[in-house]
């Protein structure tokens, strides 16, 4: 299952499932077609570290991390460093700056990308009034909160495929990473999130990656809907 050298790593297919038994049998499954995996909070009981060491260490897969860590500096800073040792890809964290900063301490001279989260795909403005975050666009308050996570450090960000294209235009934004999670091939069912777009929609817009779970992880074929999503992305950019 190792993975070619011209492999798209544009897709990174979230592997949300209960546990690292189930997540490699469904790498298993969808085999070469895939080189970028996410392994999320929600399996971290289940084996998702151990998990993340088999398909980079045995298979060849690149890794991200989702933790979206919030704490205290310190703790933060000890959580990455402890992550860091891994050879891990990406790893998530809240884009307040004293996390970023934090993380960026933690990872040391490691490859570790740290991604900062801005505002979470699965809310809205209501969501937003609920948390008591400022008033105001939503896409403002991403906006904002990007160029303060790069500002701090961060090394790239995590963001709604429908404020890509604003991020890509900040002058904090030159050369850092943009991935976009709420991605839905065309006919796919919405599930939970609010704020959405196609995977060509995404990279369209500026985003380095596209994430998506449940249309490949729920489907018969995995592998085969991994593959359409490929067929529909843009060529990459001549470089």
């Amino acid at each position: 299952m190792t993975q070619p050298a011209h492999a798209d790593d544009r897709l990174i297919v979230a592997l949300d499932v209960p546990d690292a038994v189930s997540g490699l049998e469904l790498a298993g499954r969808i085999g070469d077609a895939v080189s970028f995996y996410k392994i999320g909070l929600g399996m971290l009981t289940g084996g998702g570290l151990a998990l993340a060491n088999e398909l980079k260490a045995e298979h060849g897969k690149r890794i991200f991390l989702d933790m979206k860590l919030f704490d205290i500096g310190a703790t933060v800073e000890a959580a990455v460093r402890g992550l860091a040792q891994f050879d891990l890809d990406f790893l998530t964290v809240h884009g307040d700056p004293h996390v970023v900063r934090a993380a960026q301490e933690g990872k040391g001279g490691t490859d570790l990308k740290i991604l900062a989260v801005t505002i979470l795909t699965s809310l809205d403005r209501a969501d937003l009034d609920s948390c008591l975050v400022k008033p105001g666009p939503v896409e403002d308050i991403v906006l904002e909160r990007a160029a303060k996570a790069l500002g701090a450090g961060a090394d790239g960000l995590i963001a709604s495929p429908h404020e890509a294209a604003a991020i890509r235009a900040l002058p904090e934004a030159a050369g850092k990473l943009i991935v976009t999670p709420g991605v839905r091939p065309a006919g796919s069912a919405l599930g939970d999130q609010k704020r959405v777009a196609t995977p060509a929609e995404a990279i369209g817009k500026g985003a380095d990656h596209v994430v998506v779970g449940r249309p490949v992880w729920q489907a018969e074929d995995p592998r085969a809907i991994a593959q359409a999503i490929l067929m529909e992305l843009p060529a990459p950019a001549a470089g």
